[in-house]
């Protein structure tokens, strides 16, 4: 039996979509969580890009896009805060 390695995600549909008013437009993005162990990540499709949003101790979620991806490559910034302030609110 696998248990959720955090019991306010138990429950959470797989895959999900979040919305994001960025620049006067709705944005959707589809997520899927992904539990590793004690601990989980979120990966989100942003710019042709997986990033993975990571809750630190404070269960604020960070972005970490993979080294591979060129720095020209790497989606907006301020949109991952975006995205990672919409998870924060829903999640915590």
């Amino acid at each position: 039996m696998t248990m959720c390695a955090a019991p306010y995600l138990r429950g959470m549909p797989q895959p999900f979509t979040i919305q994001i008013n960025w620049k006067n437009e709705i944005l959707e993005f589809d997520g899927e969580l992904r539990e590793m162990g004690f601990t989980y990540k979120i990966a989100i499709q942003v710019e042709d890009v997986e990033v993975l949003f990571e809750p630190d101790e404070e269960r604020n979620f960070r972005a970490v896009i993979p080294a591979e991806i060129p720095f020209r490559k790497t989606p907006d910034m301020n949109l991952l805060k975006e995205i990672a302030a919409e998870l924060e609110r829903n999640l915590k």
